[in-house]
């Protein structure tokens, strides 16, 4: 592993701490259902951000495969984007039905 990409691997993992420990700050704020669902994709998304690095690290090496495919991989990849999908949608119905 080239120096280069440790670092980038470590700011990642910085910059992913910084915004988690942000979004659970603010998830004892706030009641609001688009915003935990905000809250709820950042988290995941650092879950990912983890689990691919102990992945590279060797630290995590056994999968569930679905198709072929790594389950948990397909769903730390995909999940928070689809809580941000469901937040924006809340947020334009909100808007539209005001």
């Amino acid at each position: 592993m080239e120096s280069a990409e440790l670092i980038a691997i470590i700011v990642k993992l910085g910059v992913g701490a910084l915004a988690a420990f942000f979004a659970i700050m603010l998830w004892s704020m706030t009641r609001d259902s688009a915003w935990l669902f905000v809250i709820m994709g950042v988290i995941l998304r650092y879950g990912e951000i983890m689990y691919s690095t102990f992945k590279l690290f060797g630290i995590l090496t056994t999968e569930t495969l679905f198709f072929g495919i790594p389950l948990v991989t397909i769903l730390l990849t995909n999940l928070p984007y689809a809580f941000f999908s469901v937040a924006f949608i809340i947020m334009i119905v909100r808007s539209r039905f005001r």
